[in-house]
Order: structure tokens, then sequence, then C-alpha cells
């Protein structure tokens, strides 16, 4: 039994609505920081299910690819997420200014 792939990318369309609202929305750089990986996880999603639909493995690669940016992301993205807490004892994104003049 296959599943459409109307449903995968139903869903992928779904997590990345989810993960720009978040970034829209939320003020705490952590939330920020999950909806920017729950965007990457649905693009992830698009690729796999095209590469299964059209039969090559091409998009698979590309995930691969994608996967490997995203944990670099993960590691220097909550390194500065600590760096910003260390420095200025809050993660509200209104309330720090660091990269001001």
């Amino acid at each position: 039994m296959n599943i459409p792939i109307e449903y995968f990318l139903i869903l992928s369309a779904f997590m990345f609505i989810v993960g720009v609202a978040g970034v829209l929305t939320r003020r705490n750089a952590i939330i920020v920081f999950m909806s920017i990986e729950l965007m990457l996880n649905s693009a992830n999603l698009t690729l796999v299910s095209f590469s299964s639909y059209m039969g090559n493995s091409i998009g698979q690669l590309f995930v691969f690819f994608v996967m490997t940016v995203a944990a670099a992301e993960a590691a220097v993205g909550l390194a500065i997420i600590i760096a910003m807490f260390r420095n200025k004892l809050t993660l509200n994104i209104d309330e720090v200014n660091i990269f001001k003049w």
C-alpha cells in the first residue's frame, strides 16, 4: 500500500508554516532556533518525498548535506545562545541588543 505523495507534501507544508510562525511570533531565542530546525526538517521531508516519488536517490543525497549543515548550525547556534545568556542573562530577543553599535 503506497501512501500518496500529497500527504507528505501537506505534512511538510504544515511543518514549514509552523516553523515560520514560530520564528515570526516568538521572542525566545531557543524557540526561534527550534522553529528554524523545524523548517529545515520540512524541507528534508519534501526532498525525500520527491526522491521516493521519482525513484532516484538524488533528493536523499541532498538531505544528507542539509542534515550536515543543520548539525553544524545547531552547534554554532547553541553556542551563540549560551554566550548571549551569559552576557545578558536573558533569552528574550527583544532585550538582547549586542549586535547594535
